[in-house]
């Protein structure tokens, strides 16, 4: 089964979700959501968390955690583990509750994430379950927006610090900011490799450590290499007008980037067997 790759650091943000197994409800009343709130507060506590955003749905939640100490996985160890023995005993059942491994995409802070924040209060109202935010109390838009007593889990001081100085006043610009984005299409377009949300600087900023996990064939290659470049820049037409360098390039995109002879060949326009050919070549040279 493939694992995501998670890259933890000092002072990394994360928008996580994690789903009931099966699509089934891990959230069945008042209570259960209360205490997940509650055992997320004791995350924080524990492992100096802070969580600017989140969202509880029936069958899955949503949060933007930022981790000082770059201990993502011991904590979402804790909260998932602790949180689903709690639902366990209630109902008497074993077993899992979540699907799989939580999803956890890595968010660049100074760009990205107030957009991210506004993406998970609005993820009632893109679901057709609420006509606007405020009208669900399971996500920290009424906090932020200072419209209901904000749970000591949330911090809501990053927030609102993007907006006007007085907290009143900030309130008010963003609740205006949330109701823009209502109608808007998806923010995930823009991720790297389905783990990390950020500039082009950002993502190429993790070039080395991405490097340690590329020959992990468990880890979805597209997390491998997800600052690789595009077969477009690989390719240019310069290259492609010299054979010679062409068929480096292919060798390089193969061996050094993880594309497949098959997508190469097919960017090209190259029978298969051809770039086999000059792989097969590119290996005898080297044997030489």
């Amino acid at each position: 089964m493939a694992r995501p790759l998670r890259i933890e650091y000092p002072g990394a943000v994360y928008h996580i979700t994690s789903r009931g197994n099966e699509k089934k409800s891990i959230f069945k009343d008042d209570q259960e959501r209360y205490t997940f709130f509650d055992i997320l507060e004791t995350v924080n506590k524990r492992y100096h968390w802070m969580c600017h955003a989140y969202c509880l749905m029936d069958n899955h939640y949503h949060l933007l955690i930022e981790t000082p100490d770059g201990n993502l996985s011991i904590g979402m160890r804790y909260l998932n583990g602790v949180y689903t023995q709690f639902f366990n005993r209630r109902h008497k059942r074993t077993g899992h509750l979540f699907q799989g491994r939580y999803k956890a995409k890595l968010i660049q802070k100074d760009s990205h994430l107030l957009e991210v924040c506004r993406y998970v209060v609005l993820n009632p109202v893109r679901g057709g379950i609420v006509a606007r935010p405020e009208e669900w109390k399971w996500s920290s838009y009424r906090a932020t927006a200072g419209r209901a007593k904000r749970h000591s889990c949330l911090t809501t001081d990053w927030v609102l610090g993007q907006f006007i100085v007085t907290r009143g006043a900030a309130e008010k610009e963003y609740r205006q900011f949330v109701r823009g984005g209502i109608g808007k299409g998806t923010i995930w377009t823009a991720v790297k490799g389905q783990i990390i949300l950020g500039e082009d600087e950002f993502v190429r900023g993790f070039g080395d450590y991405l490097k340690k996990s590329k020959d992990i064939s468990e880890i979805p290659k597209s997390q491998r290499y997800v600052s690789r470049p595009s077969l477009d820049k690989l390719f240019t037409e310069h290259i492609r007008q010299n054979r010679k360098n062409r068929d480096r390039k292919i060798a390089e995109a193969v061996e050094e980037y993880g594309y497949t002879q098959g997508e190469v060949a097919d960017y090209l326009g190259l029978h298969f067997s051809s770039v086999s050919r000059i792989m097969r070549g590119k290996v005898k040279m080297s044997k030489k």
